[in-house]
């Protein structure tokens, strides 16, 4: 019979400790109820549900405002729990920055309880772009995970380049200083507190990625006039928070890298194999992770883009 309940009460610890580890995102206050959510570092996986980046919300008298939704309906669950764990406040507000499927995929989940999505024109229509991409790319990683999300956009999208907002007293400006991971990508800046939200301009901690919807001379000139704002504190759409210094060392760096040395060399029909083979050594970014496994894939991938030109 001890035999028998020990096994039972293994099987308990075990189910415990399951529900222990599964994911969620980690909440970090910035300033004064503006808090980041950092997810996973790692690439997508049914685990992280998708949820391998920074999204972020912000706590006003009148409710809260949500920076980004996820990449599904159960991973806008997830958010919508973090931020409970903070206040019970209603999400008032949904503002997409971004283009990439874990920015937005979760809007419907949000606009069904009466929240209004928020987004530039050229942020949404780079979305609906990439919509039937990123469906199929996020359905085959969640599979079950991914049931009943659907491709919302917001449904009145500003059609300026930048637009300010307020919400319960806390100011919003939305920009779009010009295009950066995905075509269309925006930040978010509260000049109260001095917290930008970068989306995909900026990368912490992990290597960017250059794919070849990424323009990586414009992403340059896009981080360069980010840096002009006066942010305190600096929210990425991947890592953990800092401040621009850090973006400029873990981001702005590696962009000037790409256009200084891979793109010249591109231009002076230096064979590819040559450039990946002289410049793959670059001590300054062997901190940042994925290193090993993107920073070749990057310079391929920017040497194409300059090819010829």
């Amino acid at each position: 019979m001890f035999a028998v309940r020990n096994f039972f009460l293994g099987l308990g610890l075990l189910g415990l400790a399951g529900w222990a580890q599964a994911f969620q995102l980690e909440t970090r206050q910035v300033a004064d109820g503006v808090y980041a959510l950092v997810g996973s570092t790692q690439n997508r996986t049914y685990d992280n549900h998708a949820l391998n980046n920074t999204l972020g919300f912000v706590v006003t008298a009148n409710g809260v405002a949500l920076i980004d939704s996820g990449a599904s309906t159960q991973g806008a669950q997830l958010i919508e729990t973090a931020v409970r764990k903070v206040c019970d406040k209603p999400i008032r507000w949904v503002i997409n920055l971004g283009v990439q499927d874990h920015r937005w995929l979760g809007n419907a989940y949000f606009a069904d309880r009466g929240t209004k999505i928020i987004a530039l024109k050229r942020t949404v229509d780079s979305q609906k772009h990439h919509a039937v991409d990123h469906l199929a790319l996020v359905s085959n990683v969640l599979k079950d995970r991914f049931a009943g999300t659907r491709a919302l956009t917001a449904p009145e999208p500003v059609e300026a380049d930048a637009a300010d907002f307020e919400l319960g007293g806390v100011k919003f400006e939305l920009k779009w200083l010009g295009d950066a991971h995905y075509r269309g990508d925006a930040v978010l800046f509260l000049p109260q507190s001095g917290v930008l939200f970068a989306g995909d301009v900026v990368f912490h901690d992990r290597m960017l990625g250059v794919w070849p919807h990424s323009p990586v001379e414009d992403w340059r000139d896009t981080f360069r006039a980010m840096e002009k704002l006066p942010a305190r504190v600096v929210v990425p759409g991947h890592g953990y928070p800092g401040d621009m210094a850090k973006a400029r060392k873990d981001t702005g760096n590696y962009l000037d890298f790409l256009v200084d040395k891979v793109a010249r060399a591109a231009r002076d029909w230096e064979p590819l194999d040559d450039v990946t083979a002289r410049l793959a050594d670059q001590p300054g970014f062997k901190h940042l992770e994925h290193y090993d496994g993107w920073h070749r894939r990057n310079i391929n991938q920017t040497y194409i883009q300059f090819e010829g030109k």
